[in-house]
């Protein structure tokens, strides 16, 4: 096995653990969730971690100094928006019926989980495109499976705990928001 695959496994598995919380939480809220949506939610939150560092690659070939003054911000960018989620979740445990996430608030947490991976694209920027791309991939498939794991284990305690489940499932993404942001700082 090289060792580009061994990194890219190992940091697709470091950089899939916010995704696999909000998976957890995705999870938790939804407890009838269905195989196909746990399919796609897995699979969103893994191209978002497969985008950010090709992204954040091509910014260093393109525009570095432009994204330099951007990267001060992405701990508070995280934490605002799995703190609005969060808070939206706990408001809506309350009801009868929960609502299943909607598709914006899941690209919402995609963004939100997947943007320290942005920074990943500058730590990547010494290879060339045929092995940037292939580095990404491996980190968003290691995500998929991460996230696709994190919402069946969410779904079956959701399952059980199905009146507390959506305030548990926001109160742990204002948390990982918050681990996110003190992360960001230090």
């Amino acid at each position: 096995m090289s060792s580009l695959l061994v990194t890219a496994l190992i940091l697709g598995a470091g950089l899939a653990m916010d995704a696999f919380s909000v998976s957890l939480a995705d999870g938790l809220n939804e407890p009838h969730m269905p195989g196909a949506r746990m399919i796609f939610i897995s699979g969103l939150f893994g191209f978002f971690q497969f985008i950010m560092p090709l992204a954040g690659w091509l910014c260093v070939h393109a525009i570095a100094r432009l994204f330099q003054g951007f990267q001060p911000f992405i701990p508070w960018i995280s934490l605002i928006l799995l703190v609005w989620i969060g808070i939206d979740m706990i408001r809506e445990s309350g009801s009868r019926q929960k609502p299943a996430v909607t598709i914006s608030a899941l690209a919402i947490q995609g963004i939100a989980t997947s943007i320290d991976a942005l920074s990943v694209g500058f730590t990547i920027s010494a290879y060339s495109w045929s092995e940037a791309l292939p580095f990404c991939l491996v980190i968003g498939v290691v995500t998929w499976i991460i996230c696709l794991a994190g919402l069946w284990i969410g779904k079956r305690f959701g399952v059980r705990l199905a009146r507390t489940s959506g305030l548990a499932g926001g109160v742990l993404l204002i948390c990982i928001g918050l681990e996110i942001f003190i992360r960001g700082l230090f």
